[in-house]
């Protein structure tokens, strides 16, 4: 395994670990500062919003940079957001600690995506961008009892100093072990063609949104992580309500799916570089079944563990696919690859919000469930067309919108 590629995964887990540490700390946060609890949520929320600004706004001012350059730069921003975080002060700028980090967290992915597929043989691509993703996917099963502990023991500021010397790691890996020219070079073709070199200015950039395929892409990946989200966040609910687990249980409980997010990126990642689009489908499939399967066995102990560990397989294992998908079609810019991870939080927003909805009808907390099961389903159709569109008519990528 390469080298970078570690680099990457390590940068990966880094980022993961700001992102999720931070629910385990929030008593503590609010404490030290005396904020109230909605206050102190505002350090979760405004980290989200600003992963969905800063991915794009920061991919598109740096679209002519090297991009392993781009990617030293963004591990640097993160290392000072969590230094920040680290030595807050006050409230605000702990907040603004939290949305320097941020920033750099959809770049990063979108970016490092394509500088991971660079650095194995094409027929590895979507392995490569699996590996990286494992980092984000391990520290989804550590963060919150990484932080809960270390905070517990040395206070919620020493979590924010493990996570800015996973930081200063991350950094000096990337910039010893990451090519220089890394993620600069063709992509490989997906039609049988060479694909043009890939775009750096940021017109360039733009203009690959012109195409049928990148949208489809997007707008599958948005509803993938809508439907599996959709569930996931009233899943403590469905859990304690439905299932009859104790509030202790659920810690364990979020770790099966933790889990389940580690095989589910690993497994997703071979069986895209197999046959991709096929893979794509299967697994946008599976998930739909298993959140149809999970609204009507919820009241089963036995039936809820397993069916939380797919969730997460199914739920991210399209994921390295998806990535390696829109940056394909949109022939390897790398804004398409960071409106990739905007889109999934985009996602995460609507499923959110459209089970809520259906909790507040009165529908119970089985209905997140089905409700994701739909967009998922919805996903799966959306997938399906692309797919069919791209066997059909080789030149669908490249297909103008207008």
């Amino acid at each position: 395994m390469p080298g970078g590629l570690i680099a990457l995964a390590l940068g990966g887990f880094g980022i993961g670990l700001t992102e999720f540490l931070i629910a385990g700390l929030l008593p503590q946060v609010a404490s030290s500062f005396s904020v109230s609890e909605a206050a102190a949520g505002w350090l979760i929320s405004g980290y989200a919003l600003s992963v969905a600004v800063g991915a794009i706004a920061l991919t598109a001012a740096t679209a002519r940079l090297p991009r392993k350059q781009v990617l030293v730069g963004l591990v640097a921003l993160f290392v000072v957001g969590n230094l920040l975080s680290a030595v807050a002060p006050s409230y605000q700028v702990m907040l603004l600690g939290r949305i320097v980090a941020a920033l750099c967290h959809g770049s990063f992915f979108g970016i490092g995506s394509l500088v991971a597929r660079s650095l194995v043989a094409p027929e590895k691509k979507s392995h490569a961008v699996a590996i990286m993703f494992a980092g984000l996917t391990v520290a989804n099963v550590l963060g919150v009892p990484f932080g809960a502990l270390v905070g517990e023991r040395w206070g919620w500021r020493a979590a924010f100093w493990a996570v800015t010397g996973i930081g200063v790691l991350a950094l000096a890996g990337i910039v010893a072990l990451v090519p220089g020219r890394a993620g600069q070079t063709r992509p490989p073709a997906v039609t049988g063609r060479s694909d043009p070199i890939p775009p750096s200015g940021l017109r360039a950039q733009f203009r690959a949104f012109r195409s049928w395929q990148v949208w489809l892409t997007l707008t599958a990946t948005a509803l993938s992580y809508g439907g599996m989200f959709g569930a996931f966040s009233y899943i403590a609910y469905t859990f304690t309500e439905v299932g009859g687990f104790s509030p202790a249980d659920v810690a364990w409980l979020l770790m099966v799916y933790g889990v389940g997010l580690v095989v589910g990126n690993l497994v997703g990642g071979r069986a895209a570089d197999r046959d991709r689009d096929r893979a794509l489908v299967l697994a946008l499939l599976g998930l739909t079944i298993t959140l149809a399967l999970f609204g009507l066995l919820a009241a089963s102990a036995t039936a809820s563990v397993v069916l939380v560990f797919l969730l997460g397989l199914f739920g991210f294992a399209s994921v390295p696919g998806m990535i390696t998908r829109v940056t394909d079609v949109a022939h390897g810019a790398a804004l398409a690859a960071s409106a990739n991870v905007s889109a999934s939080n985009v996602g995460n927003a609507l499923g959110a919000w459209l089970g809520g909805l259906a909790i507040t009808a009165g529908l119970g907390y089985t209905a997140p469930l089905y409700v994701g099961a739909g967009i998922a389903l919805t996903s799966a159709i959306v997938m399906a067309v692309a797919a069919h569109q791209a066997a059909g008519s080789p030149t669908q990528q490249t297909d103008s919108c207008t």
